[in-house]
């Protein structure tokens, strides 16, 4: 049975039962994202995901002492209201230009030379939402893509288990995309943190090798990427274990707003034709 649909008014009404009558909807997603003031406000999509919105603020805090560019939380404690995880932010600044590949790599290289946090970072559970996204999808989508798509994670986490890095483990960003930067007066800034992870070291790298592949990043923008942070992912013979493992999830996580968009639903099944034709060529568009 699929679960309740998250939907940008239903997000509107917990904003409503917790005193925020009056906000700008800046994103909707995994959360949807307001502004009021000078906070921005996360809502989470349900109880299933408050301890992750913890570690987020928590992580928050954690990369301010270490003085890493990125979003501070405005309050410590997280919400729980109506089922649904909200969390408070300290509003940046406009954004000055749109974030480039190349302003990822030197967030990363901060991010990589950090010690592990004393509150534990689990690890990057990239196929983790699989199962539910697809549960929220339900009837939206064909059973048998379901089926492939759950193949296909089980095949890929295998394989991840088993895999040597090149680099040293410890703590990754895990969603390092140049839309996660925020360019501001004082440079580039890492936000959304709810994906934070001590895993390998190349999940964050293996993001932008895929959106040069898939969703048309500029491979001199990639190559820009690259130099900004001294290595290229793709040379490591585990490369394609991530990607296709990240390709997994990426078509998945379309598949929950199918219920309620047709053009998600068009999406995800561009998504899962082109794996099931083992098409790498095939281009993919954000959502």
């Amino acid at each position: 049975m699929a679960g309740a649909v998250f939907t940008q008014d239903r997000a509107r009404a917990v904003l409503d039962a917790a005193g925020h009558h009056e906000a700008e909807l800046l994103s909707f997603g995994e959360n949807a994202v307001f502004a009021a003031g000078r906070l921005v406000i996360k809502v989470g999509r349900g109880a299933d995901l408050l301890d992750r919105a913890r570690r987020e603020v928590r992580t928050a805090d954690w990369l301010a002492k270490h003085d890493v560019p990125a979003v501070r939380s405005a309050e410590s404690e997280v919400r729980l209201v109506e089922g649904h995880p909200i969390t408070y932010w300290q509003r940046l600044p406009e954004s000055l230009r749109p974030a480039e590949p190349a302003d990822v790599a030197p967030l990363l290289t901060l991010v990589h030379a950090l010690p592990e946090p004393d509150f534990g970072l689990p690890p990057r559970d990239l196929l983790g939402g699989v199962e539910r996204w697809l549960r929220i999808a339900g009837d939206a989508i064909d059973p048998a893509d379901a089926s492939f798509l759950r193949r296909r994670r089980d095949g890929y986490a295998e394989a991840a288990a088993s895999l040597r890095p090149h680099l040293p483990r410890g703590p990754i960003h895990g969603d390092a995309l140049p839309r996660n930067v925020h360019i501001g007066p004082d440079g580039p800034v890492l936000v959304d943190l709810e994906t934070f992870s001590s895993d390998l070291r190349e999940h964050d790298l293996i993001v932008l090798a895929l959106s040069r592949d898939r969703y048309g990043v500029p491979a001199a923008d990639y190559a820009a990427f690259t130099e900004a942070y001294g290595w290229d992912v793709t040379t490591w013979d585990g490369w394609e274990v991530l990607r296709g493992a990240r390709e997994t999830a990426s078509c998945a996580w379309v598949a929950q707003f199918a219920p309620a968009s047709q053009a998600a639903l068009t999406e995800f099944r561009r998504r899962v034709a082109s794996l099931r034709n083992a098409d790498p060529t095939v281009r993919w568009y954000t959502f």
